[in-house]
This record gives structure tokens, C-alpha cells and sequence, in this order.
């Protein structure tokens, strides 16, 4: 082969190469399958157990477990009113589910059976569980208070600490695993961050120039919290040492969740798009939109097998001035999946 032939090979396969790369890292999110479950109910966060295979989902006055790899409902925990979220802690074989008429029902991972009731405080929302303090967490909008107590405690007897004020209206919260606790204040356009040794906040961080935070996730190991805002539509990626705002990219409507994996975060919204971003050299730019279906506005992420879970239904035409209504029986699970 002449010198002049192998160059024009070497320049084929550069630009095949090239266009497959680009093609890939455009394109490598995409809805994989979708699991129709239907069931009544509303619906709100979702929570992967990527252990046991299941999937917890609210839907408003029950939560369902539902099998990852097949969409089978396997259990239905009932007794709420109207539910918002649930914290597992694996190693006690307890979750956690939040009632917004202000309660947390302490269930058994085992049998799905309730254990008990703990009163909380109005509009317990968002939930977690924080291994490094035994603590379950739970953002209480209404009161403006973050609710805890101990994990590990009598379901039937257990009583909430003494409410943390937070100084606003909180939604979601993220643990750092080292004694810290991060809350979204959405009417604040704030971060509130709680010393959980010491039962207070240390500081208010702004989310400008996002405003009206809602969705969050953190990264410990990189000290970064990702905060979904909705008014201006933004992601943001926040330091949590010291609440600088490194990057922000545009999101779309409605976003309730973010998530990350690797380099890259994800919004999750109600306009049906899954915002993508990337981090490349010290900056995050938006790389892919993922067209999951009206609705899905919350998520939970499998990060081993790189699965994102979005729960959403099939709608009616939206009438002026009001959301869409969820056609009955149609409540399903979106997964995207890299390709």
C-alpha cells in the first residue's frame, strides 16, 4: 500500500471514529422499556433498591414494591393518607414511608409489614435515612422544620427529636454522611445547612442563579450537591464545603429530582424531559435531553447497572389554567438506561 493510501485510510478511520464517538456521547441515554403497573393513586418520589431488585413507589394513600427487572407488584403497604417518600435502612431491615398529615409508617423490608406509626410534623415530604448518624430525616414543608429520630427505635413507641427550624419552607435533603444534613428552602431560594451533632444550621447558602429549589443529590465524595430549581428553570452543581455555585445548565419545566452518575447529573420534570449534564474540565455543559413522557417528574438512579427509574402515567388534554389529569389505571415506570 503507497504512503498516500495508508494516509487516506488513517484519515477514514479518524473520522469514522470520531462521528461514533460523537454519536455515543450524544445519544447514550435513552428510554429502554417501560413498565405498565397501573394501581390508584397519585405518585411522587421514587426509591431504587438495587439489592433487593425493588422499586418503592407512593401513590398517595399506598406504596408499592415493585420488582426492577420484571414491573411486578410484589407487595402494597396501605394505611397512609397521603404519602410523599421512603428511606430505607438495609442493614436494620426497616423503611421509612412519609404521610404528609404528618406522620412516618416504620415498615419491614422483609415482609412489608407495618411496624408502626411515628407522629411528625405537617406536610412530612421529603425522606431519607443517614446511616452515619442512625437518623431518619424528614423535610417538613408546612412546619418548616426538619424532623429525625433514631432508626433503630420501638416503631411503636418511638417519638420524634425536638424539631430543627430551618427558616423556611423545606422539599428535599441530602446527608453527607459525616453529620451534615443539606435542605432545599424553596420559598428562601436557599440551602439550609444542618449541624445534626449540634441541632442547628449553620448557614443559609443561595441558589442564585437558580431560584425556587426543589430537587437534590449529593455526591460526598466530590463535596457536591446537585439542586434542581424551577423559577428560573436551572441545575445547579453546588460545592458543599462552602456553598459556592460551580456550574449551572438549563433544565426544563417542572423538575422534582436530580440525580448523577458519574460525571454527569440529571434533572428529571414534569414537561417530560430529562435533562442531561457533563462535566468537562471545570465546567458543566448540557449534553443530552432524554424524551421520557409527560410527567415524569421524579426519578431514582441505579447507579451499578446505570438505570434511571421515572415514575408517570398517561394524561388527559390539560383544561386552561389546570395540570392534566392521570387517566385511571395507567400509572407506569420509564426506564432510561445508558445505551
Amino acid at each position: 500500500m503507497s504512503i498516500r493510501n495508508v494516509f487516506l485510510w488513517f484519515l477514514i478511520v479518524a473520522a469514522s471514529f470520531t462521528v461514533s464517538t460523537l454519536a455515543f456521547a450524544q445519544g447514550e441515554w435513552a428510554v429502554q422499556k417501560k413498565f405498565h403497573i397501573g394501581g390508584e393513586g397519585g405518585f411522587d418520589y421514587i426509591t431504587v433498591d438495587a439489592k433487593s431488585h425493588h422499586v418503592y413507589v407512593p401513590r398517595s394513600t399506598h406504596t408499592m414494591v415493585v420488582d426492577m427487572d420484571s414491573g411486578k407488584t410484589v407487595a402494597d403497604i396501605t394505611g397512609q393518607k397521603h404519602n410523599h417518600g421512603v428511606a430505607l435502612a438495609p442493614e436494620l431491615g426497616r423503611g421509612f414511608i412519609s404521610d404528609g398529615a404528618g406522620s412516618i409508617v416504620v415498615f419491614d423490608l422483609n415482609s412489608n409489614a407495618v411496624l408502626g406509626t411515628v407522629a411528625a410534623k405537617d406536610d412530612a415530604d421529603g425522606i431519607i435515612y443517614d446511616k452515619s448518624t442512625g437518623l431518619v430525616l424528614v423535610a417538613c414543608g408546612d412546619a418548616g422544620v426538619l424532623v429525625t429520630f433514631k432508626a433503630d427505635a420501638d416503631p411503636k413507641t418511638a417519638q420524634i427529636d425536638a424539631p430543627i427550624e430551618l427558616g423556611g419552607k423545606p422539599e428535599y435533603l441530602a446527608a453527607d454522611g459525616a453529620g451534615k444534613v443539606f435542605v432545599n428552602l424553596e420559598d428562601k431560594d436557599q440551602v439550609a445547612v444542618v449541624d445534626l451533632k449540634a441541632r442547628k444550621v449553620l448557614a443559609h447558602w443561595p441558589v442564585a442563579p437558580g431560584g425556587s429549589p426543589v430537587g437534590l443529590a449529593i455526591d460526598t465524595e466530590k463535596h457536591r450537591l446537585f439542586i434542581g430549581c424551577r423559577k428560573p428553570q436551572k441545575m445547579l452543581v453546588m460545592n458543599t464545603d462552602d456553598g459556592k455555585v460551580v456550574g449551572d445548565v438549563p433544565i426544563a419545566g417542572g423538575v422534582d429530582a436530580t440525580r448523577w452518575d458519574g460525571r454527569q447529573a440529571f434533572a428529571s420534570t414534569r414537561e417530560g424531559k430529562l435533562s442531561v449534564a457533563e462535566e468537562k474540565g471545570d465546567k458543566w455543559e448540557s449534553v443530552q435531553t432524554v424524551m421520557t413522557g409527560l410527567g415524569t417528574k421524579t426519578m431514582d438512579i441505579d447507579n451499578a447497572a446505570h438505570k434511571i427509574y421515572l415514575p408517570t402515567a398517561e394524561f388527559e388534554a390539560a383544561k386552561p389554567g389546570a395540570r392534566p389529569a392521570a387517566k385511571p389505571g395507567t400509572f407506569m415506570i420509564v426506564i432510561v438506561a445508558r445505551r
